[in-house]
């Protein structure tokens, strides 16, 4: 079966221009009913993966007789997860594992979540090879907390893997669980808590089994002491700096290790002592001091005394996710109220945030913490967005564009800009001149040819002419000004009406 990079690579020019034309918002119901029936597989694919759809071409889409088609649209990030759920009982193995695995998105993007009852349907009746690792990343918080105790034994198992998370009466629960395979994950995950189980089981050599056991499972006294006497492998007291397990002396011992990897990991720990704090907080080593600096049990006075440096031009990408719980209020409003721009960037990916931290962050003098905010919340204000894209030159950016409040009014100033990121801004606004957008169709940038291609306002003469033009074809299909006679003819190719 064909990947869908040699479907659209064999796509010739009539078939690139009914694949603009799938996507062309001013394509009728009618048309794009017509392109589905007949069209070949290039266009199936953009029509079916690409765009929201109607209702009616929904619906037929989810009885196509082409079982790739209807697995291009079980991988749609642009309709409603309902619609894909819809879905899960197809009688073809290869569309329900590309239900299971989730839709490809841009950078930056967050998946939304299937229905819960999709979920537990497919939990319960699909093999493991059709479920894989996407599936997870489709179910939503609430179900993800309920899972533990859920009545079904496929979810429960499933939900052992938050075993980190869970109290003990839930642990408990599970390990004395009527299904079998319930009871085995759960004395799997609890043998990790074993000190004696993890220093037989640990690895005599440097592999990834040996260095995630020492960096999170609980370690005896014995592996311990090894590490720090006679490491296997190079950095495995860095390895272990983090791990909870840590006895109160090796942590002040290592507070003090000649590696600063070492002192770092260890700035991070929430039980490291006063003693240990004041003596990192002088550290000699820059990372060291930034890493204590952030520690919960400082007061903002002890964190203002800090001589610290957040690096510059950093990436503020972090995925938005779905969080398995909202963090707590108060440590949100305390994080958002800091001085320091590491603890307000931490409040500002909180998609929660009430609308008064949210006014307060817009303006906040750091690029991350700005950034992040518009990445994150569902409310940031649209003149944020912007001047957050303006400002951030990592590969994030183009994700602030698809957020509900990017402004589209006024973005044709940028017509002339030297970044053809922003030059293509003006793609997205209503009353960017004719002449402009012709303009930007000769771009040296392809990306923003591409853009103006789509553009209502190009002039006719221009469109008409990319309709022929082997790159821009497709974008030139897909332009919402597209006469209706025009869209007709493109739906006759090669002698055959579609």
């Amino acid at each position: 079966m064909p990947t869908p990079e040699e479907i659209w690579a064999d796509a010739d020019l009539p078939t690139r221009r009914l694949a603009g034309l799938a996507l062309n918002p001013s394509a009728s119901q009618d048309v794009l009913l017509r392109l589905l029936a007949d069209g070949p597989p290039a266009v199936r694919m953009v029509l079916c993966r690409d765009r929201i759809l109607p209702d009616a071409v929904v619906e037929a889409v989810l009885v196509h007789p082409d079982t790739r088609t209807r697995s291009f649209f079980a991988r749609n990030p642009h309709v409603d997860p309902a619609q894909r759920a819809r879905l899960v009982d197809d009688p073809e193995w290869f569309v329900r594992a590309h239900l299971a695995g989730p839709p490809r998105l841009p950078h930056g993007g967050a998946h939304r979540p299937l229905p819960d009852e999709t979920v537990v349907h497919m939990l319960c009746t699909y093999d493991n090879e059709a479920l894989g690792q996407g599936l997870y990343q489709q179910i939503s918080p609430a179900l993800r907390r309920a899972m533990p105790t859920h009545p079904a034994a496929k979810v429960r198992a499933l939900g052992v893997g938050e075993w980190g998370q869970l109290s003990a009466g839930t642990r408990a629960a599970l390990l004395a669980d009527p299904d079998a395979e319930v009871r085995d994950r759960a004395e799997r995950h609890a043998r990790l808590d074993d000190p004696a189980w993890v220093e037989r089981e640990l690895p005599e050599r440097s592999c990834h089994g040996r260095w995630d056991l020492l960096m999170y499972r609980a370690l005896s006294r014995t592996v311990v002491d090894t590490v720090l006497n006679a490491p296997v492998a190079e950095a495995e007291r860095a390895a272990i700096a983090g791990n909870p397990s840590l006895p109160a002396d090796v942590v002040i011992l290592l507070a003090a290790d000649p590696d600063p990897e070492v002192r770092t990991r260890i700035a991070h720990r929430a039980d490291l002592g006063p003693v240990e704090r004041r003596a990192l907080a002088a550290d000699p080593d820059p990372g060291v001091r930034l890493a204590l600096s952030v520690h919960p049990g400082l007061t903002e006075e002890e964190r203002a005394s800090i001589d610290f440096t957040i690096p510059a031009n950093g990436c503020f990408d972090a995925l938005p996710g779905w969080p398995s719980a909202p963090p707590d209020p108060q440590d949100v409003r305390r994080d958002a109220t800091s001085g320091h721009p590491l603890l307000r960037r931490r409040a500002a990916k909180d998609r929660f945030l009430p609308p008064d931290l949210v006014e307060r962050l817009t303006a906040d003098d750091d690029l991350g913490v700005r950034v992040l905010l518009a990445q994150h919340h569902p409310d940031a204000p649209g003149p944020l967005l912007l001047r957050s894209f303006l400002e951030y030159e990592n590969p994030g950016r183009a994700h602030l564009t698809t957020r509900p409040n990017f402004p589209t009014a006024g973005l044709a100033v940028f017509a002339g800009h030297e970044d053809p990121e922003v030059r293509a801004l003006a793609a997205r606004d209503p009353r960017t001149e004719p002449a402009t957008v012709e303009r930007l169709t000769r771009d040296r940038d392809p990306a923003v040819r591409a853009a103006l291609a789509r553009h209502p306002n190009l002039p006719q003469p221009r469109l008409s002419e990319l309709l022929d033009d082997e790159e821009l074809a497709h974008a030139a299909a897909a332009n919402p000004a597209l006469p209706p006679g025009v869209v007709d003819r493109l739906m006759t190719t090669d002698g055959r009406r579609v």
